[in-house]
């Protein structure tokens, strides 16, 4: 399979890695139109279905693989991490996080604001990706996808994760209420939020948050490549922009990792 070409932004720390392809795409290279313009490669959004497997079939293909090659969960916010030994073709298997040790084979996160995140371990060969919104981040779906290479021969002193393209601490507004459920189900989470605009408003670091869980898990070498998904509308999808322009529906951009065959 023919690799091409398409804009994406690297993790540096990843991309130092020998055998390990990465990327987060953007909303750029694709054939969607209109609010989905143009690399949508969400299959439960309301673009053309023709659309989005053309750009799904793009983004593999970035990889070298066959569309098929490219394995992504019908996501649920949840803290399920699923292994592929294989390609999963059109199978979405609920979940949100995607571990694999077979080379060729594409561990996909979709997101449009929640946090994607890239993990390997360069030694064990091992390489997930996990979709984190502030649920899934607080329910445990990062120690969920370490847990899964865990079982495979990884070890999480030798992990290597990055946080691609989310929304960013200066747009991530949020109710007071968000901060009391943090403080409830992880003590100390408090400093995550900073004082938003009245007393009942919080602004939410969400990228720092998922770091700081990537340390809990014990990754050490880690980083959020510093893109915000609200403010940056050419290059990014956002469900919380799309939201407040009053579009009906939004597009999904894809975060995904492979051992080179």
């Amino acid at each position: 399979m023919t690799k091409i070409d398409l804009p994406t932004i690297q993790s540096p720390l990843l991309a130092a890695i020998p055998g390990v392809r990465h990327a987060f795409f953007t909303r750029q290279g694709g054939v969607s139109t209109g609010i989905y313009d143009s690399l949508n490669v969400g299959r439960g959004s309301q673009d053309d279905p023709a659309d989005v497997i053309e750009n799904r079939a793009r983004a593999a293909r970035w990889f070298g693989v066959a569309p098929e090659d490219l394995n992504t969960c019908y996501q649920i916010h949840s803290t399920i991490a699923i292994v592929a030994d294989g390609s999963w073709g059109d199978v979405r298997p609920e979940g949100d996080a995607v571990v694999t040790r077979t080379p060729g084979v594409v561990c996909g996160a979709l997101s449009a604001d929640c946090a994607p995140v890239l993990i390997v371990d360069p030694v064990a060969r091992i390489v997930a990706a996990a979709h984190a919104g502030w649920r899934g981040a607080l329910d445990g779906v990062v120690q969920a996808a370490v847990d899964r290479m865990v079982v495979l021969g990884g070890e999480p002193e030798r992990m290597v994760a990055a946080v691609g393209p989310c929304i960013g601490p200066d747009s991530y507004e949020v109710g007071v209420d968000f901060l009391h459920r943090f403080e409830a189900d992880c003590p100390g989470s408090g400093h995550f939020f900073l004082p938003g605009v009245s007393d009942d408003k919080r602004m939410f670091d969400l990228p720092a948050f998922v770091l700081d869980r990537l340390r809990t898990a014990g990754i050490e070498q880690r980083e959020w490549v510093g893109r915000d998904t609200r403010a940056e509308e050419a290059l990014f999808f956002s469900n919380r922009r799309a939201f407040l322009s009053g579009e009906g529906d939004y597009g999904r951009l894809l975060s995904a990792i492979a051992l080179e065959a």
